[in-house]
């Protein structure tokens, strides 16, 4: 149960918002918790929301009723309100003047005429006595047990709190599915209150993507288009993980609302997880989608429509996974700015151990391990699949060999006569000067990178499993580390 006490929350306002303000703590109150709150001089409008008044006079309780009783009390008193007057108002003035004034009774006669309403008046509001609902001490008593509020569903008896057992209660009032419901709303609805978060970060794809077509545009089929490639994989999968990096806020801003709520069972942690990851995954697919539509033809990847559409999943799935590590790091570290400085080192490790810069072969082995969990190798493995794996797609014609090598500035006759030397020394049947003959294939080159064991299928679906791994250490730390902090 969750009680909320306010301080003169109208003061200040003009009546407009002050009935604004008291309209929302009724929703509030009637959307489960207990609202109470101190207020001078409500207006009328103000008082008919209100389901309790409690008046006093120097810590003595002189009005304990409905709003709507107050004429009857006041005429039982001995005082009849004017018709078209604030009963509130009124009242409020009778307080005042018999507190001033010099009778031996005073303001006591008000208070002992109180005690005899409270005696002689049914209220539908006492203490454990309406028989439908459990009355806010009895209801706190049963959610000392498993800090919930427990509703009774016999009509006909009034339920006995000494006779509630642990057991007779649930941990969580609402189903698992209710949970992430309700808690996939409320984080749709905070994102769509800072458009402004998802826009930054769609600007800085598009940018991305826009820099990454005009320096990468078109690129030829020749060994200088193959190394271009391959920095253009690389860079494009790691500009996306590095993106993930601006969700980091995101949980931080709600760790105080999440910890209070869970401390209470409010929700179970996995709901919170499941909601939050349901929530990204449409964002997830408009950012992939703006990636690849931006990069993928105006590079000039091969695959036509197929081949797109591995390239925009390979990027949902390393967005995926980005935002799996970025849900982990924010959750065991609560400091903003320590989570972006281990961020960025997890994610330049993931690079190193890519196998871009080192093969797998060279990597020692006990920093092996690593190289299996880089969130770079995956992706990247994939992507190099489907762009070189067609067998008769040719990567280097001729002479082309040697662009990028220190026999590229000889002349073209001498690359020739060298070429056909080689060709004959290797015992090659076509001619050396023939400019159209094959020398490097896709598959050379995946065998190059020692792109094997995986299909890249597989590397998308490793890629997503990785993302989901991480979002279940993401659950234990919150588990962890939202036990106990508050009761």
């Amino acid at each position: 149960m969750t009680l909320l006490f306010l301080d003169e929350p109208t003061s200040g306002l003009d009546s407009t918002s002050a009935f604004m303000v008291v309209k929302v703590l009724q929703r509030i109150a009637k959307s489960g918790s207990v609202v109470i709150m101190s207020i001078h001089q409500p207006s009328y409008r103000i008082a008919r929301l209100l389901d309790n008044m409690i008046f006093l006079s120097k810590g003595r309780t002189v009005y304990n009723d409905k709003p709507t009783s107050l004429l009857k009390f006041f005429e039982g008193f001995g005082y009849q309100i004017p018709e078209k007057e604030n009963p509130t108002e009124f009242a409020l003035d009778l307080i005042r003047e018999l507190e001033e004034s010099r009778t031996p009774d005073g303001i006591t006669s008000l208070v002992e005429f109180n005690k005899s309403w409270q005696q002689t008046t049914k209220h539908t509001n006492k203490l454990c006595d309406k028989p439908a609902i459990i009355s806010l001490k009895c209801a706190i008593k049963a959610s000392i047990l498993k800090g919930k509020v427990v509703v009774a569903t016999d009509h006909n008896t009034t339920p006995d709190v000494s006779n509630l057992k642990s057991s007779s209660i649930p941990s969580f009032v609402n189903p698992f599915w209710v949970e992430i419901k309700v808690i996939s709303e409320r984080l749709l609805t905070n994102s769509r209150r800072i458009p402004e978060l998802f826009g930054f970060r769609l600007a800085i794809v598009l940018l991305t993507g826009f820099i990454l077509a005009t320096l990468f545009w078109k690129l030829s089929d020749s060994p200088k288009g193959t190394q271009e490639r391959l920095g253009f994989f690389l860079f494009a999968i790691i500009s996306v993980l590095f993106t993930c990096l601006v969700e980091i806020p995101m949980f931080l801003q709600e760790q105080y609302i999440f910890i209070r709520e869970t401390s209470y069972n409010a929700y179970r942690h996995s709901s919170y997880v499941i909601a939050q990851s349901l929530i990204s995954i449409p964002s997830l697919i408009i950012l992939s989608l703006a990636f690849a539509l931006t990069t993928f033809w105006s590079v000039g990847l091969a695959g036509g429509f197929s081949g797109f559409f591995f390239f925009f999943i390979t990027i949902f799935a390393s967005f995926w996974a980005g935002s799996g590590v970025v849900s982990f790091i924010s959750g065991f570290i609560p400091n903003m700015i320590t989570a972006f400085i281990v961020g960025i080192a997890i994610l330049s490790y993931f690079l190193l151990f890519s196998g871009f810069f080192i093969s797998h072969d060279q990597i020692p082995p006990y920093w092996i391990w690593f190289h299996f969990m880089s969130l770079v190798k995956y992706p990247y493995q994939g992507v190099l699949l489907s762009e070189f794996s067609d067998p008769m797609r040719c990567m280097g014609k001729g002479v082309e060999v040697f662009d990028g090598t220190p026999f590229s500035n000889l002349p073209q006759s001498m690359k020739f006569n060298v070429l056909a030397s080689l060709r004959s020394i290797l015992g090659a049947n076509n001619t050396a000067s023939d400019s159209s003959s094959c020398v490097i294939t896709g598959m050379k080159i995946l065998e190059q990178k020692e792109v094997m064991g995986f299909s890249k299928w597989n590397c998308v679906w490793i890629t997503i499993a990785w993302g989901c791994f991480f979002r279940v250490l993401f659950y234990f730390t919150l588990l962890l580390g939202s036990k106990n902090k508050r009761r």
